[in-house]
């Protein structure tokens, strides 16, 4: 991100997903943070702000931190967070017969690699930007809504295909999803069919393409569009169907959207995009 107080807000964001992801509500962080020594004062203080803001908009303070010299910028943050013992998110609870929820747009790779290479439109990048800095307490906090976790997790640099066979595999199950019912950002299928993928999406597409039974009506570009790395993503659920129906009720009154993208059926361990 070109701008300062954004690539801040993003970091914590996507740090912060770590404890929404466990069903935890953060409390405390510390700056990572390694800068140039020649970074402008005023950028520096711009990338702390935009991270600051962002904690204390999830409730929780920053206590400190650690900073070192270095040559190419890199900030994030480690978080703690409280969660009750009994109410842990875990991957490995997926069961047959569940429902596969998701809580924010896929492709965010897609469009910050057509944005380096100056081909992506600013109200493309504009509307990823915006779904970066979002944070997930409003997806964690539905989850208060129902009574049983199953799996839950948070989509991130592995992508979609990645975290899923996570689950998968720690669960002994088949996750399989409805293409048609994924949800992409603006501009992602345009960036992808013009082979802008950051890449990690190849990478990803080795390292967990094999465990993937894709329907031969899809297409390479289609394929590859749920390896595609995200930051600061959605979390990744699987409910029993009447928990998702609470979950996606009470998701709805707190201004969260929800996609249903799949369900879960008995083993062994793997993926199925339809």
């Amino acid at each position: 991100m070109d701008d300062p107080l954004d690539y801040g807000a993003i970091a914590a964001a996507n740090a912060l997903s770590d404890i929404y992801a466990m069903g935890g509500q953060p409390f405390l962080a510390l700056n990572l943070a390694a800068f140039p020594a020649d970074m402008p004062e005023d950028v520096l203080a711009q990338i702390l702000r935009g991270g600051a803001d962002k904690i204390r908009e999830a409730g929780a303070v920053v206590a400190g931190g650690h900073t070192v010299d270095d040559d190419e910028p890199k900030f994030g943050y480690a978080v703690l967070g409280f969660a009750s013992p009994d109410r842990l998110g875990s991957k490995s609870g997926a069961e047959a017969g569940d429902r596969i929820l998701l809580t924010k747009p896929l492709g965010v790779g897609l469009i910050t690699t057509a944005f380096k290479a100056d081909q992506a439109s600013p109200e493309h990048v504009a509307g990823a930007v915006e779904w970066m800095k979002r944070l997930n307490n409003r997806a964690a906090e539905a989850l208060r809504a129902v009574d049983v976790l199953h799996a839950v997790t948070d989509v991130t640099g592995f992508g979609l295909l990645g975290h899923a066979w996570e689950v998968a595999s720690q669960s002994g199950v088949l996750l399989r999803f409805r293409f048609d019912a994924l949800p992409f950002h603006a501009g992602a299928a345009q960036y992808a069919d013009e082979l802008l993928f950051p890449a990690l999406a190849n990478t990803n597409m080795s390292d967990y393409g094999h465990h993937v039974r894709f329907a031969p009506r899809l297409e390479y570009e289609q394929r590859m569009l749920p390896c595609t790395p995200e930051t600061s993503g959605g979390l990744l659920l699987t409910l029993p169907p009447a928990a998702a129906e609470r979950y996606i009720r009470e998701a709805a009154r707190l201004g969260q959207p929800v996609w249903e993208i799949g369900e879960v059926v008995a083993g062994p361990a793997g993926i199925e995009i339809l």
